[in-house]
């Protein structure tokens, strides 16, 4: 699969309508009467559609469109300026929307005009074009499925269409799940899709019957058939899909092609083919001095637990934590040994200076990221953690320390390009040293969008919501259990792992998926769906925060209707058939 990537740098490869939904530039280098009359062409067609998963993805800027991008509106992550979504000042008109949506029909435009034309055209081995008629409707179904996550019903189109025939109105949302799910049912019914492919097969990244399984089961899941949705993802496992066994190193590039990755976008180390979660989450001392466009937020890192799986709170680390206003609480993050004008500055900002140590500061910080779960480790650089970056082209590590003085090969600092702030920043899929990768704006590493630990805790979310809480508590158990965090159980109400009833396991549940799946592009959808985005996010005070809680930015919530994206302004101009979401205006 990532050779068929390669080549489609050098051949754009689907043709199937001059001019599609939305008007962007046709693909021209193969006439459109001419696509799929080979087996070459069949190949680099289905590519094509395949393609389509990295429509929006840009090297210039950060889009605000790739799915870890999304995770800025989420509990677990925030981003470096200030969002109209979150400030409560977004229009109808705003891009994003708009944007999704053109991408989001340009992969279904794609992928119908593979479902109609492979079989018409295509004279490949009729194995072939069976398999690949059904991989495009799992792409289908995918596509689909993002948009009614957003939008809650939308226009369907089962064929290709010209942009003046786009005049349907918009179909349920009820009606957009069916869909989904009969075009995966037909997927999983295709006998040459095999249930898996293994590391290093040549069809690598191709669709299979455990991707489209649990992507089914995620749509049942939606919909709330808990029975249903469990039993899809039981099929997932007989499949062949499983844990890999290390949680830090799984986000490695040597470890892409694990049994956990069930369907990812698969990235090569070339322009226009890569990954950007380098770039825009990486900072100035990573390679190729990149941007922290994208950061944590301390609601997730105070969420993970300690080691024996009790709540983290800042009370037991720092006695008198929280009788402190905010800006006071910065005296514990301040460096050893600083200097007059810094604790000037320091003291400017509120900082309660009587409270420091001078040679003892950092040891004091330190405590408070020591004894939790090994995820918080894997996912974040802290406080005075170390990070292996890059100075003058050399490996060279660096400290996260406030605040920040300057860089060196040995003993330097960590260095953002917010360097007046203090966030917490990503080192999931943030390369390390100068060899992980070639260059900033195209990672090598393949960007999960289902892996199994995502399956297992759904799986245990419809267990739990049929009242099976002990076998929904095993399948949590096997995630903690694998990232090294103490196991949750039911026979010893005296310890912090004690599962009290069904209501209890609902949110750890939803507590585990915010800490398991930081910069993946999950949290913001799971939120919405469990309609806790307003009281998880939009509690008073909250917003982009330094570490100790300062908030740079508040968020601003302006009413349920915000749980639904609105119809783009354009797209309604274009077709007025399509009714705006309650609650939004131009």
């Amino acid at each position: 699969m990532k050779k068929i990537l390669s080549i489609i740098l050098t051949l754009a490869v689907l043709s199937g309508c001059k001019k599609n939904l939305l008007e962007t530039a046709p693909y021209s280098a193969v006439d459109a009467e001419k696509m799929w009359t080979t087996d070459n062409l069949t190949d680099l067609g289905m590519s094509g559609v395949y393609n389509a998963l990295r429509l929006g993805i840009k090297t210039d800027g950060a889009s605000g469109l790739e799915l870890y991008q999304l995770d800025r509106f989420s509990f677990s992550g925030q981003t470096s300026g200030s969002e109209v979504l979150m400030a409560g000042t977004v229009t109808t008109g705003n891009s994003m929307f708009s944007d999704n949506w053109k991408n989001m029909y340009e992969g279904i435009q794609r992928a119908n005009d593979a479902i109609k034309n492979i079989p018409l055209k295509s004279p490949s081995a009729d194995a072939k074009k069976s398999r690949y008629v059904a991989e495009a409707k799992f792409l289908r179904a995918y596509f689909y499925l993002r948009l009614n996550q957003l939008y809650k019903g939308v226009p369907i189109y089962l064929e290709p269409f010209l942009a003046d025939d786009a005049t349907k109105g918009r179909a349920t949302e009820e009606d957009v799940w069916t869909q989904v799910i009969t075009d995966l049912t037909a997927c999983i019914a295709e006998p040459n899709l095999p249930d898996r492919y293994a590391a290093g097969n040549a069809a690598y990244g191709h669709i299979t019957k455990g991707a489209a399984y649990a992507l089914r089961g995620k749509a049942y899941l939606y919909q709330q058939k808990w029975a249903l949705a469990a039993a899809d993802f039981s099929k997932v496992k007989d499949a062949g899909y499983g844990l890999f066994n290390n949680y830090t190193t799984l986000f490695k590039t040597a470890n892409e092609q694990s049994n956990e990755m069930i369907f990812s976008i698969q990235n090569i180390g070339i322009a226009n083919s890569g990954s950007t979660t380098q770039f825009f989450c990486g900072t100035r001392s990573s390679f190729g001095s990149c941007w922290n466009t994208y950061h944590v937020s301390p609601n997730l890192v105070d969420l993970y637990e300690n080691a024996d799986g009790s709540k983290f709170s800042w009370e037991s680390v720092i006695p008198g934590y929280s009788a402190l206003s905010v800006a006071e609480r910065e005296v514990y993050f301040l460096r050893n040994n600083l200097t007059a004008a810094e604790i000037t500055a320091a003291t400017t900002r509120g900082a309660k200076m009587s409270l420091y140590l001078p040679t003892g500061n950092e040891a004091r910080i330190l405590q408070a990221y020591t004894n939790r779960d090994p995820r918080l480790a894997a996912n974040v650089i802290t406080p005075y953690s170390t990070y292996a970056g890059v100075y003058s082209g050399i490996n060279a590590t660096v400290t996260s320390r406030w605040p920040y003085r300057s860089e060196a090969a040995l003993n330097g600092d960590l260095r953002t390009d917010t360097q007046s702030y203090f966030y917490y920043l990503y080192r999931k899929f943030v390369y390390e040293g100068a060899s992980e990768t070639l260059n900033r704006s195209y990672g090598p590493t393949d960007f999960p969008i289902i892996r199994y630990a995502d399956v297992l805790l759904m799986w245990a979310e419809a267990l739990n919501e049929q009242g099976s809480t002990g076998d929904a508590i095993a399948k949590v158990n096997e995630v903690r259990s694998r990232a090294g965090a103490a196991v949750l159980q039911m026979g010893n109400g005296s310890l912090p792992t004690f599962v009290s009833d069904q209501v209890n396991l609902r949110e750890r549940i939803r507590n585990e998926r915010r800490v398991e799946f930081p910069n993946e592009g999950i949290n913001y959808f799971d939120e919405l769906r469990w309609k806790s985005w307003k009281d998880k996010v939009f509690y008073a005070g909250n917003g982009v925060k330094q570490i100790w809680g300062n908030t740079v930015y508040p968020y601003t919530f302006k009413g349920d209707y915000i749980y639904s994206w609105p119809v783009p302004q354009v797209e309604i101009e274009r077709n007025p058939n399509l009714k705006q979401n309650t609650g939004w205006i131009n």
